[in-house]
């Protein structure tokens, strides 16, 4: 089957300065074989004026898809709104703050669009040009990756990174349930279980530090391994 669309869903939270650059990017990167391209942008109840420039956009640019939560729900609860619009063959997960770059979708794609994978993850560890920053993030996630790959028996080298993408029929077998970051080991541990085609693509990464906007902290670190376990041994 000739995989046609690309939906990208791209949550949002308190992004005005980085997003609108995000979403130029997102529309003039070239995709293979003429793909469609289909954008859903969710925000996640911003309060620094995300919101209201979204609002805009719903209102002049009926190719784009805009969502507006009412209440800040967490990375995770964006993309279940984002997942549930998306009506492309493949849907891939895109953060709005530049720390990964949408000219990599060519990329990504390949396995997906050759017929040899079901999922494909990005990773930022396997030889690819990334900003040099916390050391205990690093170890953090080598630790998180290296017991979610024991649970679920894959082999990942980056469980955490943001780029993740789906043939859509994957995605209508998982029903995501945490609302934050706890997102990254729920779906790893579920696409393991369906014993889905995975593949690994280098990306590179230009990561933020707190102070420009990082948001992620060490409670997102103790709340993936509780996921870790729920949904590898008990879910």
């Amino acid at each position: 089957m000739k995989l046609s669309k690309l939906s990208i869903v791209i949550p949002v939270y308190n992004e005005c300065v980085l997003a609108p650059q995000l979403l130029d990017r997102v529309e003039t990167v070239p995709l293979p074989g003429g793909m469609e391209r289909e954008i859903i942008l969710i925000d996640d109840c911003s309060t620094d004026g995300t919101r209201e420039w979204l609002s805009g956009l719903a209102a002049t640019r009926p190719d784009l898809r805009v969502v507006l939560h009412e209440t800040n729900r967490g990375k995770g609860a964006a993309l279940r709104t984002g997942f549930k619009a998306a009506t492309g063959d493949i849907v891939i997960v895109q953060d709005a703050d530049l720390e990964y770059d949408p000219r990599e979708y060519p990329t990504l794609l390949e396995p997906l669009l050759d017929g040899r994978a079901d999922v494909v993850f990005g990773t930022r560890f396997l030889g690819h040009t990334h900003r040099v920053l916390y050391y205990w993030h690093s170890v953090g996630n080598w630790g998180l990756t290296t017991l979610s790959n024991m649970l679920s028996n894959v082999n990942l080298s980056d469980m955490e990174c943001c780029y993740k993408l789906f043939r859509r029929e994957v995605l209508e077998q998982i029903d995501i349930k945490e609302d934050r970051f706890g997102f990254e080991p729920e779906v790893t541990a579920k696409v393991a279980k369906l014993g889905c085609r995975i593949y690994e693509v280098p990306v590179s990464y230009s990561g933020r530090t707190y102070a420009e906007g990082k948001k992620i902290n060490w409670r997102d670190g103790f709340s993936a391994l509780r996921c870790i376990l729920y949904y590898n041994l008990f879910s």
